[in-house]
C-alpha cells in the first residue's frame, strides 16, 4: 500500500458515495487508475465495502443498548454458534466478540423501551448458551475518526 492507496482510502472513509471522477479530480490521477487502485484495495482486503449511516431515531428506532453476554461455557462451538445466530436477530447492529469477564458485546436498536425489553427477554434471557446479560442504554453515540491515522 502507498501513499495513493492512502488517501483513496482516506477520502472514500471520509465519503463513500465520492465518484471515481471525483476521487481522480481530487487526487490528480486519472480516473482510470482510481479504480484499479479499489479493486485491488477490494481484492486485497483492505477496503471490505460499502454502508449508509442510516439515521435510528428518524427510522423509528429511538432507542439503542449495549448488551453484554456471559455464555455458560467457552466451547468453540457454543462461541461460534451464537457468534453465527445473533447477528440475524431484530435490531441488531453489530457483535463483538470480546476477551474479559464478558464474551459477546451485542449492539441493539429498538423502537422503544419495551421493544428492548421484549427483545432480551425472547433472544437472550431463554437462549441456552446464554449465562448471564447486562443491557446498557446509549443515550448518544458518535462515530470515531481515530483510524485516520493509519492512513496518514
Amino acid at each position: 500500500m502507498d501513499d495513493l492507496d492512502r488517501r483513496i482510502l482516506r477520502s472514500l472513509s471520509a465519503n463513500a458515495r465520492t465518484s471515481g471522477t471525483a476521487l481522480a479530480s481530487t487526487l490528480g490521477v486519472a480516473e482510470s487508475t482510481v479504480s484499479l487502485r479499489i479493486r485491488r484495495l477490494q481484492t486485497d482486503g483492505y477496503l471490505l465495502g460499502y454502508r449508509a449511516d442510516l439515521n435510528l431515531a428518524a427510522l423509528g428506532m429511538t432507542v439503542q443498548a449495549l448488551v453484554s453476554i456471559r455464555l455458560v461455557s467457552i466451547i468453540r462451538e457454543d462461541v461460534e454458534s451464537f457468534r453465527d445466530e445473533a447477528p440475524n436477530w431484530p435490531g441488531v447492529l453489530g457483535l463483538f466478540h470480546m476477551a474479559g469477564v464478558d464474551d459477546f458485546l451485542l449492539h441493539v436498536a429498538a423502537r422503544d423501551s419495551s421493544e428492548l425489553r421484549d427483545f432480551v427477554l425472547e433472544h437472550l434471557a431463554g437462549h441456552p448458551a446464554v449465562a448471564h446479560t447486562e443491557t446498557n442504554l446509549i443515550f448518544d453515540h458518535v462515530t470515531g475518526r481515530g483510524a485516520e491515522h493509519l492512513l496518514a
